[in-house]
């Protein structure tokens, strides 16, 4: 859930790559029992290059249920590098079309999840979750 859009509806180009570029706020509830954690993934599947990591963040305390706007990492929580070569929220900035931007929490029966990469990210949280929630938001950019 977030404060700044609603499912399937246009994201704000405040955070996005057209103005400030922040991160949205995310907010989640009902955590399985056994959490020890959390990861939350931001992934564009329409990419032309393949899917592209705009966030990834694992290690969440699992006393943690939301991501304010504009903050970024929670403490204690570790950024990986995303597909723009950078840790942190890359906002969306598709060259062409509009292209969906899906938000997922991720309840791992882990504490810490230790060496990842872009590459081992996705499979390394889905290894340990327990469960998992969605939100997708769309954005185009208006080309002036």
């Amino acid at each position: 859930m977030s404060h700044n859009f609603i499912d399937s509806g246009k994201i704000p180009s405040k955070y996005t790559c057209d103005s400030e570029g922040v991160n949205p706020h995310l907010s989640w509830e009902g955590a399985p029992e056994g959490t020890k954690s959390f990861a939350v993934t931001c992934l564009d599947p329409d990419a032309t290059i393949g899917e592209f990591a705009h966030w990834l963040i694992v290690n969440i305390p699992p006393t943690v249920h939301e991501i304010p706007e504009q903050s970024s990492c929670p403490a204690g929580a570790d950024e990986i590098e995303n597909d723009s070569g950078r840790p942190g929220y890359h906002g969306p900035c598709p060259p062409r079309g509009e292209h969906r931007y899906i938000f997922t929490i991720y309840a791992l029966g882990i504490e810490h999840v230790e060496g990842l990469n872009r590459e081992t990210f996705v499979a390394e949280v889905k290894k340990h979750a327990l469960d998992s929630a969605s939100l997708t938001g769309l954005y185009q950019r208006v080309i002036r």
